[in-house]
């Protein structure tokens, strides 16, 4: 009896999101350079890769844990802006004329990557550490966008400033209504309390509480 497990992931979808990567990779590097890559959703949709192909719950459900709640709003401000509805104005740069097609393309993966990462979640199981994981993440990517990155506004127009929000709602200029250690200190506090403890709730149940791993 042959003792190779088998894989809960399809070799295709291993191979269709690697090559998607491999293209977004080195145009954010080239267009928008390295410190794009301190964003919470393009941390989750390089820590899916991994847990594609290493078929891993913990890796699978810790950017699950970061992301869902935040990318199903970016989902439903871009269908509302689709049919010319605004909301947030989060995505309205997904319809800016003056920016490259491409590069806009390729920033489409945020409406696709929490129904991907659901669905990994739901093959591989759901890792209870996943909150402890992203959490700890999360405090450290802000800590070094706080500390270490820009303010707003971005001195270059593709160059990111106010990376993951730390220094207010807007790109233009800082926030200016509360100190500004105050409202990254409420970041750190909120975030977790917000946003990932119930995702790590919600997707507790979602699984069904059964084991990380376990058949689908």
């Amino acid at each position: 009896m042959s003792t190779i497990p088998e894989a809960r992931i399809p070799l295709w979808f291993k191979l269709a999101y690697t090559v998607f990567c491999a293209v977004l990779v080195p145009t954010y590097l080239i267009v928008y350079g390295p410190t794009n890559f301190l964003y919470f959703c393009d941390v989750a949709l390089l820590t899916a890769l991994a847990a594609i192909w290493l078929e891993s719950p913990l890796l699978a459900s810790v950017p699950a844990v970061g992301i869902l709640l935040p990318q199903a709003l970016w989902v439903v401000d871009f269908l509302a802006a689709a049919v010319g509805i605004e909301l947030t104005g989060l995505t309205a740069y997904m319809f800016d004329a003056k920016l490259p097609l491409f590069t806009r393309g390729l920033s489409f993966f945020h409406f696709w990557l929490p129904f991907v990462l659901a669905w990994l979640v739901w093959r591989l199981g759901y890792d209870r550490r996943a909150f402890a994981v992203w959490t700890v993440a999360a405090w450290v990517l802000l800590s070094i966008c706080y500390f270490l990155m820009p303010p707003p506004p971005a001195t270059h127009p593709n160059l990111p400033a106010n990376i993951n929000y730390v220094f207010g709602l807007s790109d233009a200029a800082a926030q200016s209504f509360m100190p500004g250690p105050l409202w990254f200190a409420m970041l750190l506090v909120g975030l977790p309390a917000i946003i990932f403890y119930p995702t790590h709730r919600l997707l507790l149940r979602y699984s069904g509480n059964r084991p990380a791993g376990s058949p689908g």
